[in-house]
């Protein structure tokens, strides 16, 4: 699918999406990655929802976002409570949803000049 993009003021923003693969500002990955507004980490060494700490989010916590949306693929998966719950404790909001919700939701924070990480995975 790909996405329409508004005023966007050179920030990250998803511009489409399909199986296996994001784009972000026309530019394809196949891998799982974090986004930020100003930032790309790209190679986020995550291998499945399942297997995931809080040290895998500290390349985004250190940005200080005020919500981390976490993308698990096609299908909406819930990683550990104690993981949630840890981030949370830390003062920063934490959303789980498929990835194509996570890029849509992005989109529409960063477009509210929200403090926004999405960790995507594919």
């Amino acid at each position: 699918m790909k996405l329409h993009l508004a005023n966007f003021d050179q920030q990250n923003v998803f511009s489409g999406y399909g199986d296996g693969y994001v784009t972000i500002n026309k530019v394809r990955y196949e891998n799982n990655l974090i986004v930020l507004p100003d930032q790309i980490i790209d190679e986020w060494s995550v291998i499945s929802v399942t297997e995931l700490s809080v040290e895998h989010f500290d390349s985004a916590l250190q940005h200080k976002p005020e919500i981390i949306l976490l993308g698990t693929g096609t299908q909406l998966t819930f990683p550990d409570y104690v993981l949630i719950a840890k981030i949370i404790q830390s003062g920063t909001g934490f959303e789980v949803m498929d990835t194509q919700a996570a890029c849509r939701t992005y989109n529409i924070l960063v477009e509210e000049d929200r403090r926004v990480a999405a960790a995507i995975i594919l």
